[in-house]
């Protein structure tokens, strides 16, 4: 997006209210519901505790009051005529309407990439530390992964790309691959892309990139790179998996999507896609199109307040001996290292303090924890108040 429109858009006279206290208890609320009856603060799972940009709820209640709700189709014009104009502006990636292939999650996103992966037993990199799914989905599809250590250097993840290339064998197929990273949210350069590319084209081998945290950079001197926006050969051998859910909180209305540009792959993850996958959401594609038509203003605001609880928390966790946080180029889930307090079960021992985490252990990391701080700042501030005290009780 130009720096233009950019200006435009953060100078609209609207205000939103991310301070606005939402009661999410007994609302089908994954996140909230797991606590229930419990004084426990849940800063857990991807979703953010902000009401959505007024323009989705705008939409949603125009659609829910023509009051019929039938089969929708896959991918309507409006919702294609969207992410085309989204990621036209925002990445200067001229994508084509059939490269996009609908999806209800983008986990299934990762299931169908994977079995593209060759043959049952062949084998798929996958960083560690990671996202859960991405190693489940493997198991699921099953196909070998190949674990590939982080590397953490100046207080920022990035691949070991040696690794990697060393641990290519003629049955490895596919690379999947997180950017922005989740955990420890590293924006990764173009030139890290570019690297990692021409070792997929040396040795032949599809990447499946999940982005759908692309919309949320809080470094104002990092810029998301879709990798297959690359070059022609990173498109040809290219699955990227979006969606608006990260960023505007419509994870619950099941929507995203893929867009793979090679006609070949894409046929094959569709014809998977439409034999094993649930059909999309209606109301999603209506809350992705009204967030890539007119939120940007909110998208904006919301960075802003998540900047400032960003160096909030930062701030407040490093002051607090025993744990260490490192600086997020993107994402709003805060990478914690906790490994000086020795806890034998890190998230019993933050839920007895009141605080609901994921443990790094599922991420691959036992030393960690991942704390969600898409919050209003109050919640912030009771958490660090109750770690602060249960710390200083070790």
């Amino acid at each position: 997006m130009t720096d233009n429109l950019q200006q435009q858009f953060k100078n609209n006279d609207t205000k939103f209210d991310f301070d606005k206290e939402i009661n999410r208890k007994n609302s089908y609320s994954k996140k909230w519901d797991k606590y229930q009856g419990k004084d426990i603060i849940p800063f857990w799972i991807a979703d953010s505790d902000f009401e959505t940009a007024p323009a989705i709820l705008e939409a949603l209640h125009q659609r829910v009051d023509q009051g019929v709700f039938g089969y929708t189709e896959q991918g309507s014009t409006g919702v294609r005529e969207a992410i085309i104009s989204h990621l036209s502006y925002h990445y200067d990636w001229p994508i084509k309407s059939e490269w996009i292939v609908p999806l209800s999650s983008l986990v299934n996103g990762l299931t169908f990439s994977s079995l593209l992966a060759g043959n049952e037993g062949d084998e798929i990199i996958v960083p560690e530390i990671i996202y859960p799914p991405f190693n489940f989905v493997v198991a699921n599809t099953k196909r070998k992964r190949i674990r590939i250590p982080m590397r953490l250097e100046a207080e920022r993840w990035s691949l070991d790309l040696d690794a990697l290339e060393a641990a290519i064998t003629s049955n490895t197929k596919m690379v999947l691959f997180c950017n922005p990273h989740n955990p420890g949210g590293t924006v990764y350069t173009e030139q890290e892309l570019l690297n990692l590319q021409r070792i997929c084209k040396k040795h032949d081998l599809l990447i499946c990139s999940d982005e759908i945290h692309c919309d949320l950079i809080l470094d104002e001197d990092k810029k998301h790179h879709p990798f297959g926006n690359l070059n022609k050969d990173a498109a040809n051998r290219s699955i990227t998996l979006m969606a608006a859910s990260k960023t505007y909180n419509v994870a619950g209305l099941s929507f995203g999507f893929a867009i793979i540009p090679n006609e070949e792959i894409r046929k094959k993850f569709a014809k998977d896609v439409l034999e094993k996958a649930p059909e999309v959401n209606l109301l999603g594609q209506v809350a992705t199109e009204a967030a890539f038509k007119h939120g940007e203003s909110w998208r904006l605001q919301q960075i802003d307040y998540l900047r400032d609880n960003h160096d909030y928390l930062l701030r407040e966790i490093n002051a607090i001996p025993g744990l260490k946080m490192f600086p997020l180029e993107a994402t709003y889930l805060a990478w914690i290292d906790v490994s000086v307090l020795a806890l034998d079960n890190a998230e019993s021992f933050f839920e007895n303090a009141g605080i609901g985490i994921s443990a790094g252990v599922y991420f691959g990391d036992k030393n960690f924890i991942r704390l969600n701080f898409a919050c209003r700042r109050s919640l912030l501030e009771e958490a660090i108040k109750r770690i602060k005290k249960a710390v200083s009780e070790l």
